[in-house]
Formats: C-alpha cells, sequence, structure tokens
C-alpha cells in the first residue's frame, strides 16, 4: 500500500516539475555561490507572488479547459484607474481601489459570457480582450506612466507592506500568494467546485448531463481570473511605486507557462495548485540565474521554450506510462 502510494507520488507531474526545479537550483548555485545567498532571495522573493496569484487562477481556469491571454493587461489597467482616480479625480484610496476590482470584474465577466453563452473560443475572446484593454490603458494614460500613491496608510501597508525574516526582506504579498494557494488548492481538491472543475475541463457535455452548472463555473472563473490579474497589477503598482499602461506585457505567456511547466494539462481536467507553485518558482528562479551568472537577459526566453518543452515531454510520458498500467 505504502510503496504503491510512493509510486503514485513518483509519477505525478508536480514531482516530476519539483525535481526539475531541484536541478535549476542547484545548478545556479554551483555556478554563481551568491544565488542562494539571502539579499538574491529576497529579490526573487520581491516579484513572484505578483505572476504567482495570476497563475494560481489561470490553473483554475485551465483545469475548466479555457485560458485567459487578458491578464497582463488587465494586471497594467487595474492599477491605472486607482491612480487616476486617487491622484486626479480625489477619490478615496479606498473607494479608488474597490472601482479597480470592479473593472476588473466586468472584464472578466464579459470574457466569460462571450466564451459560454456565444460559443467563441476563449483564445479569440481573451485575445481580443487583450487589445481592448492595453489600449484603454494606454490611452487614459496617453502612453505615460503614473506615479503610485505613496501616502502611508492601511491599504499600501496591506498590498505592499515589507517585514524582515532574519536576513530575509519580504513583501506582504508572499502572504496573499499563501492564502491565495490555499484557497485554490482546497477549492481544486476538496471543495465540489473543485470537482466540477475538472469534470467540465475534461468532458462538458458529460458534466452538463449530469446537472454540472458549467457555464456559470466558467464566468465565475473568468471573473476570479482577472480580479487576481488586476489585484496583482495593484500590488505591483504600490511595491514600486509606479503605474505603468505597458506594465504587464507577455506575462500571460509566462503565468500560463508556469502552470503547463507545474503538470497542469492545457487541454483541461487535469490541474495542480502544487505544481503551479513550483513552477513559479522555477520560471522566477531560471529569470534570475541566467542574469546572475551572465547569460544575457534576452536569452531568458530559450531557457524557457526549452524548460517547457521538456516538462510537456516528461509529462505526456507519464501520462503514457500511467495510461500502460
Amino acid at each position: 500500500m505504502r510503496s504503491e502510494r510512493w509510486r503514485g507520488l513518483l509519477a505525478s507531474p508536480q514531482f516530476a516539475s519539483l525535481a526539475i526545479l531541484v536541478i535549476v537550483l542547484a545548478a545556479f548555485s554551483a555556478v554563481n555561490p551568491n544565488f542562494l545567498s539571502p539579499l538574491n532571495i529576497s529579490n526573487m522573493m520581491a516579484f513572484l507572488p505578483e505572476l504567482g496569484i495570476m497563475a494560481l487562477a489561470m490553473t483554475l481556469l485551465l483545469t475548466a479547459g479555457e485560458f485567459d491571454l487578458s491578464v497582463g493587461a488587465v494586471f497594467a489597467l487595474g492599477p491605472v484607474i486607482v491612480m487616476l482616480l486617487a491622484q486626479t479625480a480625489g477619490i478615496d484610496i479606498g473607494v479608488a481601489l474597490l472601482i479597480g476590482l470592479l473593472v476588473c470584474i466586468a472584464i472578466g465577466a464579459i470574457n466569460g459570457l462571450i466564451v459560454t453563452k456565444i460559443g467563441i473560443s476563449s483564445f479569440l475572446v481573451t485575445l481580443s480582450m487583450l487589445l481592448i484593454v492595453r489600449g484603454a490603458a494606454l490611452y487614459i494614460t496617453q502612453g505615460f506612466p503614473l506615479k503610485s500613491w505613496d501616502q502611508p496608510g492601511v491599504f499600501v501597508t496591506l498590498l505592499a507592506g515589507s517585514f524582515d525574516l532574519g536576513p530575509f526582506k519580504l513583501y506582504v504579498s508572499l502572504w496573499w500568494f499563501i492564502a491565495l494557494t490555499l484557497l485554490c488548492a482546497y477549492i481544486l481538491n476538496y471543495a465540489k467546485l473543485g470537482n466540477w472543475i475538472s469534470a467540465i475541463g475534461s468532458n462538458r457535455n458529460a458534466a452538463v448531463a449530469r446537472g454540472v452548472p458549467a457555464d456559470a463555473v466558467k464566468i465565475w472563473l473568468f471573473i476570479f481570473t482577472s480580479v487576481l490579474a488586476g489585484l496583482a497589477g495593484m500590488i505591483s503598482a504600490f511595491r514600486i511605486s509606479a503605474a505603468s499602461p505597458v506594465a504587464g506585457t507577455g506575462y500571460e505567456l509566462e503565468v500560463i507557462a508556469m502552470v503547463v511547466v507545474g503538470g497542469t494539462a492545457l487541454t483541461g481536467g487535469r490541474g495542480t495548485i502544487l505544481g503551479t507553485v513550483v513552477g513559479a518558482f522555477m520560471l522566477r528562479a531560471i529569470r534570475n540565474g541566467i542574469v546572475l551568472i551572465g547569460v544575457p537577459g534576452l536569452a531568458f526566453n530559450i531557457f524557457v521554450g526549452a524548460i517547457i518543452l521538456v516538462m510537456l515531454v516528461l509529462h505526456a510520458l507519464i501520462q503514457k506510462r500511467s495510461a500502460w498500467r
């Protein structure tokens, strides 16, 4: 019994991802001992939660058989709206944050309604939304970044406060990431909604026949994905004290890469929150490590593409081996 459990663990996509992560960390630390220094780990952990938060929502959406290419643009638009309302219109920062999140809810709802009710592919719908949202952010700012809210207050502390943990300097966003990881893991692995999500991604018609409200679930997942993208953008804007209309460019592909590298199936039906966390750590470690060891930053995409290909092959081989058994 115990040996079967270990065998199942070793054959899981999460284990393959974790093994690759350990190899990556060991390789970078062998080439440059400063890679695992407290300062460098603090630098990696400053930015990781923001992309990780988006990756968590994308995991649920991909498990349901859909994905969202507009998250990078929503990452930029959310804080841009907040800063414009707070700085130009003089609206209270708390109210501005709420309005920004409501805009993100509207974007997600539009994506979900068009995909489910009209039946257009989520690739086409969210690609169009990416252009609309990015264009809106550029238009309302005239292409210039906005200075973020620099007045101390409860919202700044809650979103971008920092604290010391021994030799490490960490941000409150890490707690957001941990809390949302636990929430998404509970939803996917223990809640009825998680069973619905997996069933929809595996076979939507069969799920609907068994009474699963597939359309409603997908709409709420699109909303959840947009809200977390906007939240991540607001956290980032407060942390770096700037809200840029071009922030988040390319993040949609990096987030999907984190999710897929972690073991979630692009075709839906299989998702893993633990794998996504591992994938997020892996891609951030690669981005940081290749710069630290002197590889040009422009080569990052080569490494990411190679890692994704290796992980896809590994996951495909694991699936085939499980099917043979």
